[in-house]
């Protein structure tokens, strides 16, 4: 959705997970098949399956075995490990026939697994097929109420003008070393700043359902969850309780010395949309103000809306847990449109060099 709102036609595509294939499907409705959907393992996939004339390669591989959450285990992991798979498909095509432009999505975690030597085995992977590569982290909180940071590699095979100091919301400091390093083949390049639109707030994606509806916790359970608050917890409750107006707010459930208990986030934007397989990875919605407590699930509409997906046409067979994993699992649409617009459509079409003097001329105007 995002790479076609940027003027990209998607032609093909693959994932391990049936339920994804079927979301997809469902949404893009496409009979006369435009949109090739590969179903099964990377690994069955090669080169030769390629359509010609492919401008741009996307990968968003696996996080586990780098995210801060999981065990660590890196790029080698096996199923982080799946991005070679990604770049043998790549080297299997013609060099001629390579694509422009190669992105890699992942969570910021990849740039300090291993103490860096994850990423940098990424960057020298993708040296290795002939591309210069830049690092950025994007966080979705900058266009939809999600708090979202991924880590984006993007890979040119004629490489913009480097600036040095460039971007530093796009390239903190903890994103230095790459660019440092004389091993690798690395650019920085000048994009515009992003612009955060109006009311990006979680209030504005809220489902509205009435007050009876069967969705909303019972009195015992909605008990059950201010029991389960910290002192500092309840009291920020209160504090929200009393309040003359409705807010929303998420809320967790984590483990705290073996305890399960919720927490509620302090501000109006959704935590980190996740993988959900049980109870505790995915999110509650408080609503709370004048008196009144009501708590629920966050909705499959919801995780589209924080997702930028809008109103998602999902398969009737499908499960609410399913929806939520495949959102879960998803890169923020309207952060992959920026990202495509500003940066990989202009290197795509050679276009990038022109567009950024074009937009200096019009700052200095």
């Amino acid at each position: 959705m995002g790479l076609e709102r940027a003027g990209f036609r998607v032609a093909w595509s693959n994932d391990i997970e049936p339920a994804k294939h079927d979301m997809y499907a469902s949404h893009f409705q496409d009979p006369e098949g435009i949109h090739t959907f590969t179903l099964g393992d990377v690994t069955n996939v090669g080169g030769s399956d390629m359509p010609e004339d492919i401008s741009l390669a996307w990968a968003s591989s696996p996080c586990v075995d780098v995210s801060l959450a999981g065990a660590r285990a890196g790029m080698q992991g096996k199923r982080s490990a799946t991005f070679y798979q990604f770049t043998r498909v790549i080297k299997e095509l013609p060099e001629d026939a390579r694509p422009e432009v190669v992105t890699l999505e992942n969570v910021v975690g990849l740039a300090t697994s291993h103490g860096g030597a994850d990423l940098t085995a990424a960057i020298k992977e993708l040296n290795g097929l002939g591309y210069s590569v830049d690092v950025l982290t994007l966080d979705a909180r900058w266009f939809v109420p999600q708090s979202r940071p991924r880590l984006f590699l993007v890979g040119a095979r004629h490489a913009p003008a480097d600036h040095p100091g460039a971007n530093p919301n796009l390239r903190p400091s903890w994103l230095s070393e790459p660019f440092a390093d004389a091993r690798l083949r690395t650019h920085r390049a000048l994009l515009p700043e992003i612009v955060e639109p109006p009311n990006n707030t979680l209030t504005s994606v809220i489902e509205t359902m009435p007050r009876d509806d069967a969705r909303w916790w019972d009195t015992k359970r909605t008990a059950a969850f201010e029991a389960s608050l910290s002192p500092v917890q309840a009291a920020r409750l209160e504090k929200l309780r009393a309040a003359n107006q409705i807010v929303h707010r998420t809320a967790y459930r984590r483990t705290r010395k073996g305890v399960p208990m919720w927490e509620i986030r302090t501000d109006n934007i959704a935590g980190c949309l996740r993988t959900a397989r049980g109870g505790s990875s995915k999110q509650a919605v408080v609503e709370v103000g004048r008196k009144t407590l009501r708590v629920r699930w966050m909705t499959d509409l919801e995780y589209a809306r924080l997702m930028g997906a809008g109103d998602y046409r999902l398969p009737t067979k499908l499960s609410s847990n399913q929806a939520l994993f495949g959102f879960g699992d998803a890169v923020c649409v309207p952060t992959v449109e920026w990202l495509a617009s500003n940066y990989l459509m202009p290197l795509a079409n050679g276009t990038f060099g022109e567009l950024q003097e074009s937009s200096l001329v019009a700052i200095g105007a």
